[in-house]
């Protein structure tokens, strides 16, 4: 990994990409440190460097810390993160300018995930594991059993792991609070509830396999057992314009996969930020039903609600601990999920 470092002090402002894996555990301690930042919302070059959607903004005025002080502060940051952060001499770029309103405000996140009956405890525990163990953030563990007792107003977003239905008392409890400008993100299975619920609009498709012949009574489960997606990688299309790929250099993302819902793509092309490829399968078992069914897909859909953000992976970003590559979408969910 780079050493990291900044570049050098700056009276005027500081970039940091936001390609590098640890780039989100950076701007968690700039932000809880009281330090104001700013996200880049379209691709620019100053002095001569080009810099990319997701790029983070620290300007040295107004913060409270002096310039001296911020400069160190961020050196430490640098250091610790394994990122280059450059020093700016001006504001004028190539491009949008560093007081663009192209440069949104970024707020300081306090994240809860929920767990206990309903709830899938090794997405819960991936979950945790992402936002504790790797990237150094305070996540709140809210337990099903008492959630209708807690007060919601102070997170700005709630995470929800593979789950299926709840209480309607719950149900409304988190309507309210996305209303009131809270940003749920939900994976796998809390797609089928938050469409229920009337959160998000959502279209799902499902493969034929009447037309499966010829499977004689002692293979009958085998039948069903072939339509499982146990675990296999898949080829999707990015829109690196849309903040949930900031960070991202390449058009393109594998996917791990290991969920049969199928989600139809939206009419407008701009609302699919994420499709999966004409034939996508990368790696792994797919049946012949299944393949033709996931085609021009998408595992990824977001929608406003009132003031707040409802999102949903049908995929596991987190699978295990080990599928580091689609760990940011999850990161920017949290992080720009009201720019979206």
């Amino acid at each position: 990994m780079n050493t990291g470092k900044v570049s050098f002090k700056s009276d005027y402002g500081y970039l940091m990409p936001w390609n590098e894996y640890y780039a989100p555990k950076a701007l968690n301690t700039i932000l809880n440190s009281g330090i104001r930042a700013k996200v880049s919302m379209k691709n620019f070059k100053n002095s001569g460097t080009q810099y990319d959607y997701g790029t983070i903004f620290i300007p040295v005025q107004n913060q409270k810390m002096n310039a001296i002080e911020l400069f160190a502060f961020l050196q430490k940051i640098a250091t610790e993160n394994h990122l280059n952060i450059n020093g700016v001499t001006t504001g004028l770029n190539d491009g949008i300018d560093l007081g663009s309103n192209n440069f949104s405000n970024i707020k300081p996140q306090k994240v809860a995930v929920l767990v206990g009956d309903g709830i899938g405890s090794s997405e819960a525990g991936e979950v945790w594991h992402l936002l504790d163990t790797r990237f150094d953030m305070a996540v709140t563990k809210l337990d099903m059993s008492y959630l209708q007792r807690v007060d919601l107003s102070k997170y700005t977003t709630i995470i929800v792991p593979n789950s299926y239905s709840v209480d309607k008392g719950i149900d409304e409890k988190l309507k309210t609070w996305v209303r009131n400008g809270g940003t749920l993100i939900g994976y796998r299975n809390s797609a089928r509830w938050f469409k229920n619920s009337k959160l998000i609009s959502l279209e799902f498709q499902s493969p034929k396999t009447d037309s499966i012949e010829n499977v004689s009574f002692e293979n009958r489960s085998l039948k069903s057992g072939a339509q499982v997606i146990g675990g296999a990688i898949f080829e999707a299309n990015i829109d690196r314009s849309h903040p949930i790929n900031f960070g991202y250099k390449n058009d393109k993302i594998a996917l791990f996969r290991n969920t049969t819902l199928f989600v139809k793509a939206d009419k407008r092309s701009y609302n699919n930020p994420i499709q999966y490829t004409n034939e996508p399968l990368l790696s792994g078992y797919i049946s012949k039903e299944n393949a033709k069914e996931i085609k021009n897909t998408v595992p990824f859909k977001t929608q406003g609600f009132g003031r707040g953000q409802v999102t949903v992976f049908v995929d596991n970003t987190n699978f295990r601990a080990f599928w580091y590559g689609t760990n940011k979408l999850l990161m920017n969910a949290i992080f720009f999920g009201d720019k979206m």
